[in-house]
């Protein structure tokens, strides 16, 4: 299908161009998708979880949820059996969950590559960058806003790193092109830059609809209707609030089959209670609601069960990562996805650090590994966050990069094959011997351990010799290579012209804005 959708997509012109620029293109590996092979850890019992179902049931008929400023979205629930008053929407018990089970529990998001399509859901996860920073910062430039030229370079690296499946959204905030018209350049570099999958925008309702236009010009009107090309972010302004530019959003990507991540934004003890339980409950019912509202937008409308979640330092009021008590949620909000058979999204390279510096290393590599135990299936934000989420870093996106290796490999699990028994290498080697000689080891060593691209393994000497450098300075010359053997993937010439001139039509059309 992805085949023949490819062909017929080039139906502008200079198709053959594109076939002879696509056979002397220089190809960069690019992982596929994790699949794990390890169990998800589980933090809670059945009845822990009966508890929290239960009681985010009883939240939502006796408390509800707020719809603000939405008539079109009051009017969808009342007609499904919901009590509406004002803009407070009751959900009678049972009838979210029941609403949610028409969602898929996993789905096929398209690249133009097809070789790089991604599978969400299952036992799947797929590696995404960080997303939404308004600053960036490197170590020639410090810590700066960011600009188009910075988020063109962040496109660049994704499509540069092997351990990453998706090209992302907004990697960081161009804040030098117009509010209104920034999500035209920012689709557009996505879609020329890199060939992986990538996000719609979400800031505006019209925006999201650009998107999906942009899309149809890419992949063609029929595909996209037909197939996922899109996955985005919805969040919920927790507590429990559905605003109406992020559910205007929504309802366009719902009504188009494109995905959405329906994520609670919750930090613990300001947006939820303190306790893990008491959040649980706050983010299951949240998610029942957003989630069964896209289905009512249409039914089968792919979507993810999201969880952002970090608690607060109670002295300065600054969210925290990399927690004990993160983790618990995000292992726990994982089950509930589960149990409702969904997608799930949490987790991420996160941390508070303002450096790429210990901190950030201890706890963005809690967070990493937290969300691979979680179940997670998409982890937004694996590489390049610091500073909360302030800042996307580039030494700092290169070195999360690298580790996202590691998890690929952990999540292979323990081969129990007859090579990986080596029984016949330990009977060759015998007592008091080395393994570094003998025919096992020549025959696996090239694959049998993951190695990372940037950390520095040399002898002191050695080391000390290339100028002692720390692994920011490793980071920044790799982010220096990688950008110098960047080649841009090849793009039908017609498509490239049709994107162009759809993105200059839309800026013509309105003036700028930068509120």
């Amino acid at each position: 299908m992805a085949e023949a959708a490819t062909t017929g997509r080039r139906g502008r012109g200079g198709g053959g161009a594109a076939r002879r620029a696509e056979r002397s293109a220089v190809s960069f590996e690019t992982a596929k998708y994790i699949e794990r092979n390890i169990p998800n850890f589980e933090v809670l019992n059945e009845e822990a979880l009966d508890i929290i179902e239960a009681n985010a049931e009883q939240i939502l008929e006796e408390v509800g949820v707020n719809f603000p400023d939405n008539p079109a979205a009051l009017d969808r629930w009342r007609d499904a059996g919901a009590d509406v008053t004002g803009e407070r929407v009751r959900i009678p018990k049972g009838l979210a969950r029941k609403l949610c089970a028409t969602a898929p529990s996993s789905f096929t998001q398209h690249a133009r590559n097809p070789d790089r399509n991604v599978v969400i859901g299952g036992r799947n996860m797929v590696l995404a960058p960080v997303y939404g920073p308004p600053f960036v910062r490197d170590s020639v430039g410090g810590r700066r806003y960011a600009t188009i030229d910075d988020f063109q370079k962040f496109v660049k690296l994704g499509y540069m790193s092997k351990w990453l499946h998706h090209s992302g959204g907004t990697v960081c905030e161009p804040t030098d092109v117009p509010v209104n018209k920034r999500h035209l350049d920012m689709l557009h570099a996505h879609m020329t830059l890199s060939d992986k999958p990538f996000m719609g925008s979400v800031t505006e309702p019209s925006r999201a609809q650009d998107s999906v236009e942009m899309c149809e010009i890419l992949f063609g009107k029929d595909f996209v209707q037909e197939n996922t090309v899109m996955t985005s972010l919805i969040n919920i302004n927790s507590p429990m609030t559905f605003d109406d530019v992020m559910m205007g959003a929504l309802e366009v990507y719902a009504q188009n089959n494109q995905a959405c991540i329906i994520s609670p934004f919750i930090v613990g003890g300001a947006m939820a209670p303190v306790s893990i339980a008491g959040t649980l409950t706050q983010v299951m019912a949240e998610a029942l609601a957003g989630i069964a509202y896209s289905q009512l937008c249409r039914a089968g409308a792919p979507v993810i069960m999201g969880a952002f979640v970090t608690s607060i330092d109670m002295n300065s009021g600054a969210p925290t990562f990399g927690t004990p008590e993160a983790a618990h949620i995000t292992y726990g909000a994982g089950q509930l996805a589960r149990r409702l058979g969904l997608p799930y999204r949490s987790s991420g390279g996160f941390t508070g650090s303002k450096l790429p510096d210990a901190q950030a290393a201890y706890e963005s590599a809690n967070s990493l590994n937290m969300g691979l135990l979680a179940g997670v299936n998409f982890m937004l934000h694996s590489c390049g966050w610091l500073e909360g989420g302030l800042v996307s870093s580039f030494e700092k996106f290169v070195m999360d990069a690298d580790q996202l290796g590691a998890l690929h490999h952990i999540a292979r699990g323990v081969e129990m094959d007859v090579n990986a028994q080596a029984m016949d290498a330990i009977r060759e080697v015998g007592p008091g011997g080395h393994y570094l000689g003998c025919e096992h080891t020549q025959a696996n060593f090239k694959a049998a351990f993951w190695k990372s691209d940037l950390l520095d393994y040399k002898p002191f000497e050695t080391w000390e010799d290339e100028g002692a450098r720390d692994t920011q300075a490793l980071a920044a010359e790799r982010v220096q290579k990688m950008l110098n053997d960047y080649q841009q993937p090849a793009l039908d010439p017609g498509i490239a012209e049709g994107l162009r001139d759809y993105i200059a039509t839309k800026k013509a059309a309105t003036p700028d804005s930068f509120m």
